[in-house]
């Protein structure tokens, strides 16, 4: 216990409060919450309720308490810069929330800052470590689909928001507060090519003025093509996975997966033939498929606590980071790249 990690969060909205501080009591023996930042005097009170922590208005007053080794920074997404670097150049190490930044210069900047102060910058880009990921990455790369042709991921749901988070000026939009999951998922999926972008971006059914309606697709010499979909205008969902090979295929979801996929050994040879088919139908093949099935029941904090079980180690026993700034860059590029393109 005493060899615990000392976390400050500064805001103590959705993602501090509800996403970070549940994780760190389920990995009480890991982590600590010392102390917290958040301008609203009823949540701060509720934290030290909670925790028995320190809790400030400010974030400068957090990022001076010596108790905490962590700053977690959960503020609104257009702050993430800014606190990030005033955070490491005060001898924290960090983790961001997602979007690391509103822009690549931002990204640089925080990067740059980490690099100067030796200190920890990572992204709670959480997605990387999501159960179902995992094993789609796992199939793709026991080859038994083949050659990969397509990857589509897709979160689709419907209904109106009109928070902060729908707001420009904030950073909000589709794109940098939930595309950026499936983003890093592609690029990590593409491979370390610098893919050709195309993006639409919509503002459907947001009272705000951000973008609400995402399509991405990310092209790459010998790699598969990666397709993008987040939208709050789909009334039909699709699956969150579908997985096209020369070999077989996959669909699924968050929690349920299967593939189907064959060995071309077992098939027999054939060559082109010109002369007209017997009945005048198409070729016909009997495929002798294999199908498999995955299901899992982890909770929604499953990913997260992987991604803290992983930083852990790197803060006491110097082990890799869980998720590196530098492919969170590679997140950031590809979200300029589409606003450049797009004029929502």
């Amino acid at each position: 216990m005493n060899d615990r990690v000392k976390v400050g969060i500064a805001g103590l909205g959705r993602s501090g409060w509800g996403i970070h501080t549940r994780i760190f009591e389920r990995l009480s023996d890991k982590y600590e919450v010392v102390a917290v930042s958040d301008p609203i005097e009823e949540r701060r009170q509720e934290a030290v309720e909670r925790f028995g922590c320190e809790a400030y208005s400010e974030f400068d007053e957090l990022i001076r308490d010596e108790a905490a080794e962590l700053i977690v920074v959960a503020t609104p997404s257009h702050l993430h810069a800014p606190c990030t670097i005033r955070a490491l150049e005060a001898g924290k190490n960090v983790v961001c929330e997602k979007p690391m930044a509103t822009n690549l210069t931002e990204a640089d900047a925080m990067i740059e800052t980490a690099k100067k102060t030796g200190k920890i910058l990572t992204v709670f880009q959480n997605s990387l470590f999501a159960p179902d990921y995992l094993k789609v990455k796992e199939i793709i790369q026991s080859g038994k689909l083949g050659r990969i042709v397509l990857v589509k991921i897709y979160s689709h749901s419907f209904g109106r928001r009109w928070d902060w988070q729908t707001l420009k000026r904030f950073g909000g939009g589709e794109l940098r507060n939930n595309a950026v999951h499936l983003i890093i998922q592609g690029l990590q999926l593409l491979g370390d090519k610098e893919p050709e972008v195309f993006c639409d971006l919509q503002r459907t059914l947001t009272l705000g003025d951000a973008e609400d309606h995402v399509k991405i697709i990310l092209k790459a010499t010998d790699s598969p093509l990666i397709d993008i979909e987040v939208t709050r205008a789909c009334a039909y969902p699709q699956d969150a996975w579908l997985v096209m090979g020369t070999q077989g295929g996959l669909i699924g979801n968050h929690h349920s997966l299967r593939w189907k996929y064959f060995n071309p050994k077992d098939l027999p040879p054939r060559q082109v033939d010109t002369k007209p088919t017997p009945d005048r139908s198409y070729n016909v093949e009997e495929i002798p498929w294999k199908e498999e099935h995955w299901s899992s029941e982890a909770d929604y904090q499953s990913s997260g606590i992987a991604f803290y079980e992983e930083l852990y180690e790197t803060i006491r026993h110097g082990k890799p980071l869980p998720v590196n700034p530098e492919s969170v860059r590679r997140v950031m590029w590809v979200v300029e790249k589409c606003m450049t393109l797009c004029e929502v």
